[in-house]
């Protein structure tokens, strides 16, 4: 078990709040570290590299009057980059990150061995987000810090194995700080996540449903009305294999057994709908959700909700010492 150094006293529960596109923000993110979670959001969640460093500095400001006036330290945040040729900003978002020595980097879509050089020349933490056994061996080859195993039921683009299987088989050969994501909505799944063998929880979805979350508040109340039995799994959207409530796809006017397959991956342009979609700008009506939105009630500030899944891991820590005694 590892959690970087830079990030172990920094936590109240051993979680990173996901960086989920156009939900993803300044707010979010700085209320979830404030509240001692790793808030994280993608760069492209700003249209532009100039407006992404504004972002970040805002970020890093308003943390650092918390920890002055509070005398506690806020938990480190972290930026998504897309490491793959689609996105055009790569280097020059990498540049932002490197010039404000943001403390983590989560990579998706590629294992970059130069850019994982450049984030350790000023001691920042690399994670690299894996669906299978393959991508993981690559990114620790690559000089990964960590590896975040996204499987089935996870929001976005997810794997399709087991936790179970992938988290056994990567910590065979991989010996830092291992992340899980798939379906973690509650504090017992946090403790289930580090009974399996991860170091942190890696939740996304819970985090839509909150008051500073971007997400328009029709998403945010859909979240909270579906369950697993509404989550598709299609690389019909972006060209990835990734989890959306159907209902999003619905309203919004698309037939996914007439949409063509994509050749492309696309991870901002908008879909060509059928003649009665009644959609405008695909990416900010079809949502993205994980099959743990069964689990998923209410629309707390991410403050009550930290403190919510505080308490339910400590049961479940409790509950499990107690469990475990009649086997000694």
């Amino acid at each position: 078990m590892s959690i970087p150094p830079q990030f172990d006293a920094k936590l109240k529960l051993p979680v990173v709040a996901a960086p989920m596109f156009l939900v993803s923000g300044p707010e979010l993110v700085i209320e979830t570290c404030k509240s001692g979670v790793i808030g994280t959001f993608p760069a492209l969640n700003q249209r532009t590299t100039q407006g992404f460093e504004d972002w970040v500095i805002e970020i890093k400001t308003k943390l650092a009057e918390f920890e002055s006036e509070t005398g506690r330290k806020a938990a480190p945040f972290g930026v998504n980059l897309i490491a793959h040729r689609s996105n055009k900003r790569l280097d020059a978002d990498l540049e932002i990150c490197v010039k404000h020595e943001v403390p983590l980097i989560i990579t998706s879509l590629g294992a970059v061995p130069s850019l994982i050089e450049q984030v350790h020349g000023y001691g920042g933490v690399v994670f690299h987000d894996v669906i299978n056994v393959k991508f993981a061996q690559k990114a620790a080859e690559a000089g990964a810090d960590g590896l975040i195993c996204v499987c089935a039921g996870a929001g976005g683009h997810a794997g399709q194995m087991s936790p179970f299987a992938l988290l056994s088989e990567i910590r065979q050969f991989f010996h830092k700080t291992i992340l899980l994501a798939g379906s973690l909505s509650t504090g017992q799944d946090i403790a289930s996540a580090q009974m399996m063998g991860a170091d942190l929880a890696y939740m996304g979805t819970r985090f839509i449903a909150t008051k500073e979350a971007m997400a328009v508040d029709d998403y945010k109340g859909m979240i909270v009305d579906s369950d697993a039995a509404d989550i598709v799994y299609t690389p019909k959207i972006s060209g990835v294999n990734a989890n959306f409530l159907m209902p999003s796809i619905e309203k919004a006017g698309l037939d996914l057994n007439e949409t063509p397959e994509k050749t492309e991956i696309d991870f901002g342009s908008e879909l060509k709908l059928n003649e009665n979609s009644k959609a405008e700008g695909v990416w900010s009506n079809i949502w993205s959700a994980g099959q743990g939105v069964g689990a998923i009630d209410s629309c707390p500030p991410v403050k009550d909700l930290v403190t919510t899944l505080h308490q339910e891991y400590a049961q479940a820590i409790t509950s499990l010492q107690e469990k475990t005694k009649s086997f000694q």
